[in-house]
């Protein structure tokens, strides 16, 4: 069957893990403090902070041992909260919204420049020459991937990218995210390709009847499955 979209993973396929870990998440964290406490009054970070408080109030049924937040006013305990979980790499939505809102300071400030592999813009061109649809599927915000994308060390790729998903869709590891996904951009699920550096991710999309490419970058966790799936070094080795 004609292959009609690829959706793509971001940390490891498009982007080096080393950015997010070395320059997106210690730029977060050290703002959570000021960004919290400036839009304490914002409609927009309360619900933010509910829905963390809801979070922690699951971990702390679960014995996670969360640090003490007393109630949703005291800021000091919902900023260590968040880091909390940012140490955990937690996949949490409210967390990765928090996360993508302080980054687009950042951005809109000069301060972050989203980076991607070099042979990421030469791809996205070619594809999109060829009829391809482009989507991206993070655990980060929808927010967070389009400042990225807008923002890039190539310029704005934005132009490209036709659609974007984030976790409030579902898990990257659950197949039903990867069935709404082709539903939503309207293709059938053996003519897209999804590309990540996570064999887990791989095989939720698999199931889901997408074909699925394990993306091998520098700085990527070997994956013991990875066998199982054809490897690809950059964006450009894709099969046609």
């Amino acid at each position: 069957m004609k292959m009609t979209a690829i959706v793509l993973d971001i940390e490891g396929t498009t982007t080096p893990i080393s950015f997010v870990y070395d320059v997106l998440f210690p730029y977060a964290r050290a703002r959570v403090t000021p960004f919290l406490r400036d839009r304490a009054a914002s409609p927009q970070v309360r619900q933010l902070l509910e829905a963390l408080y809801r979070e922690y109030q699951d971990d702390v049924a679960r014995r996670l041992d969360p640090p003490c937040w007393q109630m949703i006013e005291r800021l000091n305990d919902a900023v260590a909260y968040v880091h909390w979980l940012m140490d955990r790499d937690r996949k949490s939505t409210p967390l990765k919204t928090l996360q993508g809102e302080i980054w687009q300071d950042g951005y809109r400030a000069g301060e972050l420049k989203g980076a991607v592999f070099d042979d990421v813009p030469k791809a996205l061109e070619r594809w999109s020459q060829r009829g391809r649809r482009i989507a991206i599927f993070s655990s980060g915000s929808v927010l967070a991937q389009k400042l990225l994308f807008a923002n890039s060390t190539a310029g704005d790729l934005t132009g490209f990218i036709s659609a974007y998903f984030d976790t409030t869709l579902g898990s990257k590891t659950e197949s039903e995210s990867y069935r709404r996904i082709a539903a939503a951009i309207g293709s059938p699920a053996p003519s897209m390709a999804f590309v990540s550096d996570i064999t887990k991710e791989l095989a939720a999309a698999r199931a889901a009847g997408m074909h699925a490419l394990l993306s091998v970058r520098p700085g990527n966790t070997p994956q013991d499955e990875g066998a199982r799936y054809p490897q690809i070094g950059t964006l450009l080795e894709m099969p046609d």
